[in-house]
């Protein structure tokens, strides 16, 4: 029995060691086309810090060269453009990015407002439901009824309306 799982194990450590080097996969140097493509994806997510409202591709500020030379470095170097956009975030914060992530506070901001009309037409509509709501109109019967001084002072208050008027 012990020889079994020994001769299995075995078995499935070759099998690893063998099918483990035909999924390695070689790195080729990347030409300079390729480079230059991902250098300018990754400078045109970046904020020059410079002018604040161009990319690190489109400035023209020395920092920004600066910037586009070391995005180039990486990318030789190997690095994903997500690990370099996180080297620039670590140096200057979040608001390097051109399109920041919706992550932490950030969350309040590009949801609040949605959340804060949600909430206000909620409140408005029960308002509204509130003020709109049908009262019972009052009866006759629950009214004074109207003696005839009060029914003169009425029919003078008219009469004194409709001469101002003509």
């Amino acid at each position: 029995m012990m020889i079994k799982n020994i001769k299995t194990f075995l078995f499935i450590f070759i099998v690893l060691c063998f099918t483990a080097s035909t999924f390695a996969v070689e790195k080729r140097p990347l030409s300079e086309d390729e480079i230059q493509l991902r250098v300018r994806a990754v400078s045109k997510s970046l904020r020059c810090a410079v002018c604040q409202s161009e990319s690190v591709w489109e400035s023209g500020s020395e920092l920004a060269g600066q910037m586009r030379e070391i995005v180039r470095e990486r990318v030789i170097a190997g690095e994903s453009d997500e690990a370099i956009r996180t080297y620039f975030v670590g140096r200057y914060g979040d608001f390097i990015l051109l399109k920041p992530r919706v992550s932490g506070i950030n969350q309040l901001i590009w949801y609040g407002p949605f959340i804060l009309l949600a909430t206000s037409a909620i409140v408005l509509y029960r308002k509204m439901k509130v003020w709109t709501k049908d009262k019972t109109a009052v009866q006759s019967s629950d009214s004074m009824p109207l003696d005839e001084s009060g029914q003169k002072k009425i029919d003078a208050a008219l009469e004194s309306f409709r001469e101002k008027i003509s």
